[in-house]
């Protein structure tokens, strides 16, 4: 890819000329796919660009190439125009094909009566969680937590004597009721 091109273009011109363009009419003139490192270089070398400003500006080439539309990837990091390369037909007919139907709806109504029994049941259980939620809202509301306790109880200690009694008694009547039954 070496071979000297003949691009008869203004020096000025060429300055202010996009990369990308430059790129255009090197392929143009070559006619010939390039590979990119020596596209960059046919494109530096026309621009009159250093090796840094190159090394600069390649990423840059790379992305113009490959959104602008005149240009194909042909291989391995091998550019050229697209128009050189005939579009990619399909032998296959897509367009005007039909397909035959097959209509089976007796297995599909048994199915479907099933699916609208649960979406039934789902409707009542969705509407029980709203009740539920609400219920809960109303046992647990913020007005119950601010009620005022009464601190002065006074606790009788008899009262409570009484009680562990009676509790007694009712594990003694228990007992002799099972002794009883054996």
């Amino acid at each position: 890819m070496s071979t000297p091109l003949n691009l008869k273009l203004d020096p000025e011109k060429v300055k202010e000329m996009p990369m990308v363009d430059l790129a255009f009419l090197v392929l143009k003139a070559a006619n010939t796919p390039y590979y990119y490192r020596d596209l960059m270089v046919e494109v530096a070398k026309l621009r009159g660009m250093t090796d840094q400003q190159s090394q600069d500006t390649i990423a840059q080439l790379y992305t113009e190439i490959n959104i602008d539309g005149r240009f194909a990837c042909v291989g391995t990091n091998l550019w050229g125009l697209k128009r050189w390369y005939p579009l990619e037909r399909s032998d296959d007919p897509v367009g005007n094909t039909k397909r035959v139907r097959i209509i089976n709806d007796e297995d599909d109504d048994l199915e479907d009566d099933d699916f609208a029994e649960e979406e039934e049941n789902y409707a009542a259980e969705e509407e029980d969680f709203d009740a539920i939620d609400e219920d809960r809202d109303d046992l647990y509301s913020d007005d119950d937590s601010e009620e005022e306790v009464d601190e002065d109880v006074v606790i009788d200690e008899d009262d409570i004597d009484e009680d562990d009694t009676d509790e007694d008694d009712a594990e003694d009547d228990s007992d002799e009721d099972a002794e009883a039954d054996e």
